[in-house]
């Protein structure tokens, strides 16, 4: 039995019916690697049996202190059943990637059973009208409760069900996992009193470490080594109200080259300046459009994960954060992402002045009853329509994938797109992604707060392409012939067109098939919803 740490039980804090506390994706496989070519479901749940001992994450689950007077426990499930977790389902006609994206959403915005293990993949057929979609292909959209894992540790479950190769055997360690007994609420109550009395000298000590972090950020802000302005405090938007229960996701999918060469347009800047700025391009698109557009710059909250190499394996979250303005003030798509850039690059100096760490850490001694508290009554009072609420606009947090294919069950997994968590005074989030040759950038929203989810994608892909071009023009982007966004779910090649096998060497681009090697989703009809 372990306890979360303060962040993780902040996610299960503030778990509502119409803030589900998960993150998750959509994977899209091409079967044609899989011995005789096709997947049954059977198969995906024989190897997903087969590999349960490599995450943690898989058989634990919650259980809450009563009256939440301290943070919950991870236990082995006792009552643990694959088959629950793992789903199956079948898209209605017409099969398209509208049609994906609805169901996307409506399975993501139900909320998880925490008296089970925090996640579900539900496999998805029926991609028939996908164009570049190979026959027989199918989606696992994913969820797994933030309390469990942030991005990186999103990467170890990645990991453990996956492989390297469609024809891996199972891996020879033996399953020694032996589920544990569901403590009485006395027993829980007993350990919440004695953490009560010793998280006072925790929070001690957390102060003393966190102290040269503050001097030295004292320091840096005299010697105007970075500079703290009202650009880094977001005026408010539409996104930032209360949220309903509903949800859409979109997104779209570019050459990870084109992302390499457009960041050299401005000096120093990196790969993260160049989505940031696509993102803030997309952002002002959208709101010009509604006459809705403040004059001050938008910001967003970059995750920062300071997971060390010797927590890998880890369940919970090791990140910090910071505030990068977005430039939507700046029409010019190049001004912006050198505006980006110098903001960001003050922000990461500020946060490495402070220590990424002690944040982390600061959060692991907050107490477990106020923190619960503080997050109903949020909700509650509707805090987030009164103007009260984050700092920034929107999430842009940063996954990196696999730079190599990787199969499941012997499927190719074609492309991934992100999908995360809203709360109140947050209804838009954005997942930025890389797998091979692919970047994807993907967005979840609350369905009343962002009813149109195509017109907002066609933003995200013209802000792209104007930031391309004017990258081009101006020498900094060196890519061969530029590549339109698309869709994270087709491609203009045809579908029954092979390629070689991927576990040689990776696809070269324009071969890809789904999920983000896909021709754009049809624009104009219709919308994914819940």
């Amino acid at each position: 039995m372990r306890q979360l740490q303060g962040m993780d039980a902040s996610f299960v804090a503030l778990e509502t019916r119409n803030s589900p506390m998960h993150i998750g994706s959509i994977l899209i496989y091409n079967p044609e690697t899989a011995p005789g070519g096709f997947v049954r479901f059977k198969d995906i749940l024989a190897f997903f049996e087969s590999r349960m001992q490599l995450s943690r994450t898989i058989r634990q689950r919650l259980v809450r202190v009563p009256f939440d007077l301290d943070y919950p426990y991870w236990i082995e499930d006792p009552d643990f059943d694959l088959e629950y977790h793992v789903r199956h389902i079948a898209l209605p006609k017409p099969g398209d990637w509208r049609q994906l994206c609805i169901q996307a959403a409506r399975i993501f915005a139900r909320p998880l059973d925490l008296t089970r293990p925090p996640w579900e993949f539900t496999v998805v057929e029926g991609l028939e009208n996908i164009p570049g979609i190979a026959k027989g292909s199918f989606a696992m959209v994913t969820k797994v409760h933030h309390a469990a894992i942030d991005g990186m540790s999103g990467i170890d479950l990645m990991e453990a069900m996956h492989t390297l190769t469609p024809d891996e055997p199972p891996p020879e360690a033996k399953d020694d996992w032996k589920p544990e007994k569901v403590p009485n609420p006395v027993e829980l109550l007993g350990k919440s009193y004695f953490n009560a009395i010793t998280n006072p000298l925790k929070q001690i000590e957390v102060a003393a470490k966190a102290a040269p972090g503050l001097a030295k950020a004292l320091k840096g802000l005299v010697a105007k080594e970075f500079d703290v302005s009202g650009e880094m405090i977001a005026p408010k938007t539409r996104f930032n109200r209360a949220i309903s229960g509903h949800r859409v996701v979109e997104g779209r999918s570019v050459p990870l080259a084109d992302i390499k060469a457009i960041r050299t347009a401005v000096e120093g800047a990196k790969v993260n300046d160049v989505f940031l700025t696509i993102v803030g391009g997309a952002m002002r698109k959208y709101l010009l459009a509604k006459n809705d557009l403040p004059k001050k710059t938008l910001t967003a909250m970059a995750p920062i994960s300071v997971r060390s190499a010797t927590e890998k394996g880890d369940m919970g979250n090791q990140v910090a954060a910071m505030v990068a303005p977005l430039g939507t003030h700046i029409e010019d798509p190049i001004e912006r992402m050198r505006f980006v850039h110098d903001r960001t690059t003050n922000s990461k100096a500020m946060t490495d002045a402070v220590g990424a760490r002690n944040m982390t850490e600061v959060s692991k001694v907050s107490p477990a009853l106020w923190m619960s508290l503080g997050a109903q009554l949020y909700t509650r009072l509707g805090l987030a329509n009164r103007g009260v609420g984050p700092v920034f606009t929107t999430v842009v947090t940063n996954v990196p994938g696999p730079p190599v294919p990787i199969y499941s069950s012997g499927a190719r997994l074609e492309s991934m797109m992100g999908l995360l968590c809203l709360t109140d005074g947050m209804g838009l989030g954005h997942v930025v992604q890389s797998y091979t040759d692919e970047a994807t950038i993907a967005f979840t929203a609350c369905r009343e707060l962002l009813p149109d989810p195509e017109f907002y994608a066609q933003c995200i892909e013209d802000s792209f392409t104007e930031l391309r071009d004017a990258a081009k023009k101006a020498g900094g982007a060196a890519a061969p012939k530029p590549a339109e966004a698309k869709a994270p779910a087709t491609n203009k090649k045809p579908a029954a067109k092979k390629r070689a096998p991927a576990t040689k060497k990776a696809p070269a681009k324009g071969t890809k098939g789904v999920a983000s090697r896909s021709a754009a989703a049809p624009k104009g009809k219709g919308k994914a919803t819940t």
